[in-house]
């Protein structure tokens, strides 16, 4: 009896950049404006000469509305694609229980066009349908895997979470940075960590960190110029 080689009873054991990029895209995002928004808003008001205690109250107003704000939409949104993918796969459904044969010519079909022979695209199509026919014609004909598939709890809730935890950062500012140095202390500590969120998400999807922390400066340094100066005008004016 012929004996396996070793590497025929190995796991699949690769790892793609495309596993983490869905779930990493949604925290660096929620994290990169709960520091952008909040730390603008903290600028804008220390600029404007409020004292520390009403920074603080502003910082945290904004947090949890930001947050709240941020679950919310991400819910919607990612809801509205939940929908969309169980309409289809109700449709998929029907019309594999009304029209099997022609669901299986249209997966061969499918697979011909990938670059298989009409006879092994056949097998191949068959042999799934066997298996999961609506698996087969989710994946290969609607695009939907179980990785990949809308979770609009999931996704509320992650925003909702990296949204505070990126505050934190502009909030921890305000507090322990002297009276007179709010704003400078929170435009520091943000801009740091705003390179640090650009440069984790270059990383995320394979890009140069560089040019993801440069990203994030440039934008980041933009919100917080601009509410400082709107800040100090308002706050000479008044």
């Amino acid at each position: 009896m012929a004996q396996q080689h070793p590497r025929a009873r190995r796991h699949h054991s690769e790892h793609h950049r495309t596993d983490r990029v869905g779930w990493m895209r949604a925290m660096v995002l929620g994290a990169n404006d709960g520091t952008i928004s909040v730390a603008s808003l903290v600028v804008g008001i220390a600029a404007a000469g409020a004292g520390r205690s009403e920074i603080l109250l502003s910082g945290v107003a904004a947090t949890v509305a930001g947050a709240l704000s941020m679950a919310a939409g991400e819910y919607v949104s990612v809801q509205s694609q939940a929908d969309t993918e169980q309409a289809d796969l109700a449709r998929e459904r029907m019309e594999l229980h009304t029209d099997p044969a022609g669901e299986l010519i249209e997966l061969t079909d499918i697979y011909v066009e990938r670059g298989l022979e009409r006879e092994l695209a056949a097998q191949v199509a068959l042999q799934l349908m066997r298996h999961d026919p609506l698996a087969a014609h989710a994946r290969d004909e609607l695009g939907l895997t179980e990785h990949l598939r809308a979770r609009p709890v999931q996704a509320a809730l992650s925003s909702a979470a990296s949204f505070i935890l990126g505050s934190l950062v502009p909030i921890l500012a305000i507090l322990l940075a002297p009276a007179g140095r709010i704003a400078a202390a929170t435009t520091l500590t943000a801009l740091l960590v705003l390179a640090g969120l650009g440069a984790l998400a270059a990383w995320a999807g394979g890009a140069s960190l560089r040019q993801g922390a440069l990203r994030m400066l440039v934008w980041g340094a933009l919100a917080m110029g601009l509410t400082a100066a709107v800040g100090k005008l308002f706050g000479t004016t008044v």
